[in-house]
């Protein structure tokens, strides 16, 4: 029997998708050689990876000035790869601080062009997103982290501007319909949403490229891995390919639509349950609660531990929350089903009668 996966990343995969890898592992497509022994300029892999291409954009409905690219480093190498390509030295990008990673990446843009912060929820521990702020005219553009893992609030409206929009969706990609093309520049790391660890996936519109000065280092310009068609060097193939059958099972499954149900019915009664029971509680504002990572608590300690002790007898894994903010966290990505959460929530209920 398989265990309730709630960790934040890497996290649950759909079970034909492990199904699928483990076979491919052994003889990938019957050719008689495991997937890890194929070379990466083969068309056995050139096909894998433009087949996976072509799934995002159909699934993201991405205009024809966008290519896809599956880059190595996970999303933590974007905090530093985005202005790199994007900011000059004497130019100004914004950037909404919503949490540690958002935070992270504010540093590392400074160590290459003028950071303007023009919003920021750590006033009140990032338990909420800011809507109001002011974008000036020469900011080269702006950047967020829909959804924040650890914080676990997420943006449901975007900005309207006319300024390029620069997006981590590490955590909340192919989870919802969107119109991705406002977006000029999305980043994500795989391994929550749409695979296994050690690939990125970066969407870009390729005309918002070449417009700084400095010199780039080939392995880090994204215009050399667009003409390498991300092959410039030895892509992480099982990692692209792991992410080739979960973009399949999404498609299978209904697509971004179906995706957004499921989230709606599994944080639904998430966070009903948890406001239905004093014993636990939510600091997160409710117009900004995440729908991929509910992060809520027990007052006392004591029984907070011990509801920990109790998930791992019910096979229940990852509930404990990031080791900077402690407490709870219960992770609902795509492959989380609903039942999983239908179990936690049983046994927050049975806890609460306990020890209320």
């Amino acid at each position: 029997m398989r265990k309730h996966n709630f960790n934040s990343g890497p996290s649950v995969l759909p079970k034909e998708v492990l199904e699928q890898a483990s076979e491919a592992i052994i003889n990938f497509n019957g050719i008689n050689l495991s997937l890890l022994e194929i070379g990466h300029r083969t068309n056995w892999f050139v096909d894998v990876i433009e087949e996976s291409k072509l799934l995002v954009k159909e699934l993201m409905q991405l205009n024809n000035n966008y290519e896809v690219l599956f880059l190595h480093g996970g999303a933590t190498t974007q905090f530093m790869q985005v202005p790199l390509n994007l900011l000059n030295e004497n130019e100004t990008a914004a950037y909404c601080d919503n949490g540690i990673w958002g935070s992270k990446a504010i540093s590392e843009a400074k160590i290459f062009g003028k950071v303007n912060v023009i919003a920021s929820s750590k006033d009140q521990n990032y338990n909420y997103i800011p809507k109001s702020f002011t974008l000036p005219d020469n900011t080269k553009y702006l950047h967020l982290t829909s959804n924040n893992t650890v914080e676990g609030t997420q943006w449901h409206q975007f900005p309207e501007t006319t300024i390029p929009i620069v997006a981590d969706m590490s955590s909340d990609i192919f989870s919802r319909q969107l119109n991705f093309n406002q977006f000029q520049l999305i980043y994500a790391g795989a391994q929550k949403n749409m695979g296994a660890a050690g690939v990125s996936l970066v969407v870009i519109d390729k005309n918002i490229l070449g417009k700084v000065s400095r010199q780039i280092s080939p392995i880090l310009d994204y215009r050399k891995h667009i003409e390498a068609a991300s092959l410039l060097n030895t892509p992480p193939v099982f990692a692209i390919y792991v992410a080739l059958l979960t973009l399949r099972w999404i498609k299978k499954e209904g697509g971004l639509a179906e995706m957004e149900n499921r989230a709606n019915k599994k944080s639904s009664l998430l966070y009903n349950t948890i406001d239905s029971l004093p014993l636990f509680e939510c600091a997160i504002k409710k117009e900004d609660r995440s729908k991929m990572n509910a992060v809520f608590c027990i007052k006392e300690e004591v029984l907070q531990n011990k509801f920990l002790e109790e998930c791992k007898e019910e096979g229940m894994i990852g509930v404990k929350g990031y080791r900077t903010v402690g407490g709870l966290r219960v992770s609902m990505y795509n492959a989380l089903s609903l039942e999983s959460v239908e179990a936690i929530t049983m046994l927050m209920k049975n806890f609460a009668n306990k020890y209320s």
